[in-house]
């Protein structure tokens, strides 16, 4: 008996062990075709970052080559600054870095790229690179120069060693401290030159790329939770202000805030809000649900959110983007003060399309942008603004509007909805100097609410 059901069992054990050996191998197969995949990525984005970086030094210096008269030639030069460094920041982002310190090297990177960009889309024929802004390219040369020298360092020993950035990924996820580690000691020798360098004389244009909103830039007294409970019920329509729970966010710090919640039939965790410390201000609020079905159109959530604004002191608003999805209307709306439409004081609403309650309020940009502006009168006609336009663009509407530009600074344009090559488009002329600062492509279902009324 037993020696008939080993002669049965003995085959099928056997084919079970060679198949768990088969798929063991497979399944190692697979992982290291995995990790091989994996390293070849880490490898290229080193070696390609460690290649931008050489150009970027090559490219500062042939634009400081170059006659300072040749403004064309310093734009294009400004122009591949810009278009290499981003390349070299895409790289980094590529690789295993996020528990090195790297930061420093990456705000250097950043600041060479929004320094380029800025200075290379302006009118350099008007506005030339000032004698500070050339010492800051003389700088940047300079520096470039060491961090490639650093970069291709590491490259020789990485080549020279076979080294392998899936073992620093995996130290640094384990929080494992490497043990001479060339890779990782290279890294951090140079973010810690980065760190030692004297601080360069940014341009303010750069400067203002890094500007955060804090509470400083906001007017008022300071409130306390009880007085943003009570503003709170207010906003709510809520008479008994006990149910609600207010936290202070941030206390002693520039970014003092406090956050609301209230109990909310028909969402998953209520109401929420936020207000700021400095003047009591609602910088957004939700009320997320699902929204199953859709009773409402476009012009009926229009009207609803415009309401909704007026109601809560956001006056004079005019809808000026919209979007849809899961049942609800996203719209933006913005201010029209002396037939200008301010988008720098935007505010964005979410309306449900089945009953048309009001879900969310993002006012960040309006809090944090606005203030007693004079707008001077624009220099062009909307007529001879309209000059540089595509011939064919079949402008349905004009409006005056503030927006901010490419290099964040405000500016009065002509604002023409129309159509061209088939679609919808917002185009923004500067009213001043007749150039094209900003276009916008509108999906078909946005006519109704971009389009003044």
């Amino acid at each position: 008996m037993y020696k008939r059901l080993s002669m049965v069992m003995f085959p099928i054990l056997l084919v079970a062990l060679i198949g768990t050996g088969v798929w063991g191998y497979l399944e190692h197969q697979e992982k290291n075709a995995v990790l091989i995949k994996a390293e070849n990525q880490y490898q290229r984005a080193f070696h390609d970052l460690s290649f931008h970086v050489d150009k970027l030094h090559t490219e500062l210096g042939n634009t400081l080559a170059v006659n300072s008269t040749s403004q064309d030639a310093y734009k294009k030069g400004l122009i591949n600054v810009w278009r290499i460094t981003s390349e070299a920041q895409h790289e980094i982002s590529q690789l295993p870095l996020a528990l090195l310190p790297f930061n420093k090297t990456e705000e250097f990177l950043a600041n060479i790229s929004n320094f380029a960009y800025r200075a290379a889309v302006r009118d350099l024929s008007k506005n030339p690179l000032d004698a500070n802004e050339m010492k800051t390219l003389n700088t940047l040369y300079e520096r470039s120069a060491e961090i490639s020298k650093d970069l291709r360092g590491v490259q020789g020993k990485v080549i020279q060693n076979n080294l392998r950035w899936m073992d620093v990924e995996l130290a640094l996820a384990t929080q494992k401290e490497p043990q001479d580690n060339a890779i990782v000691d290279g890294f951090t020798t140079v973010d810690k030159k980065v760190r030692e360098y004297p601080e360069i004389n940014w341009s303010p244009a750069v400067m203002s790329m890094y500007q955060k909103r804090d509470m400083h830039m906001l007017s008022g007294p300071e409130s306390n939770a009880e007085e943003i409970k009570q503003k709170a019920a207010q906003f709510l329509g809520i008479q008994d202000a006990s149910a609600l729970q207010v936290v202070e966010n941030g206390p002693g710090t520039e970014y003092q805030s406090f956050s609301v919640t209230a109990p909310k039939e028909g969402t998953a965790d209520g109401a929420h809000m936020d207000y700021s410390k400095k003047g009591g201000q609602l910088l957004w609020f939700a009320a997320s649900r699902n929204v199953t079905e859709k009773k409402l159109d476009l012009r009926q959530a229009r009207d609803i959110g415009a309401q909704f604004l007026d109601e809560h002191g956001y006056k004079n608003m005019t809808a000026v983007n919209y979007d849809e999805y899961g049942n609800v209307a996203h719209m933006t709306f913005a201010p029209r003060t002396n037939d200008v439409i301010n988008y720098i004081e935007k505010v964005a609403v979410q309306v449900a399309l089945d009953n048309g309650e009001v879900t969310g309020l993002e006012a960040t940009d309006y809090v944090y942008g606005k203030k007693d502006r004079q707008i001077k009168a624009p220099k062009l006609t909307a007529e001879e603004a309209r000059k540089v336009l595509n011939p064919e663009f079949k402008a349905d509407s004009v409006n005056q509007a503030l927006i901010k530009n490419d290099i964040d600074e405000e500016v009065l344009c002509y604002q023409y909805i129309g159509r061209v090559n088939g679609g919808l488009y917002r185009i923004y002329v500067n009213a001043e100097t007749g150039a094209e600062e900003k276009i916008d492509r509108l999906g078909a279902e946005e006519a109704a609410a971009v389009t003044p009324t």
